[in-house]
This record gives structure tokens, sequence and C-alpha cells, in this order.
């Protein structure tokens, strides 16, 4: 069963940060186990880089906004 995207449109500047923050944590987490043999779900590693981006983008596009 695929994991549905997650949706960031609705979320506030403040609410993107703090999910990063969490999923920042949660690649080195997930780094930490694949460098020791325990990860149980490799597919996430691939999820979490891509939620990263999709967030990074999201704020770079909010900032070149309102810098307009």
């Amino acid at each position: 069963m695929a994991k549905a995207k997650i949706d960031f449109t609705g979320s506030s500047d403040d609410q993107l940060s703090e999910q990063l923050g969490q999923l920042k944590r949660e690649a080195f987490n997930l780094r930490f186990q694949a460098a020791t043999n325990q990860l149980e779900k490799p597919s996430r590693v691939r999820e979490v880089r891509k939620d990263i981006a999709r967030i990074k983008t999201m704020q770079a596009q909010r900032t070149a906004a309102a810098a307009k």
C-alpha cells in the first residue's frame, strides 16, 4: 500500500519550519539505521528526502513571492 504525499500547501511558515526539522531528524535516524543495518523500510529514506525537498521548494517560492 503506497503512502499518499503529504500536502504542505495549507501550512503556515512556522508549521513548515517545524515539519522540516522533524523530517531532518527522521532522515538522520534513517541514515544511522542504514549504517548499522537496522533499516526496516528502505523506501522511507526516499520519501523523507522528497518531503524535505518539497518543503524547501515551498519556502523558496513563498520567499520569492514576498520579495515581489
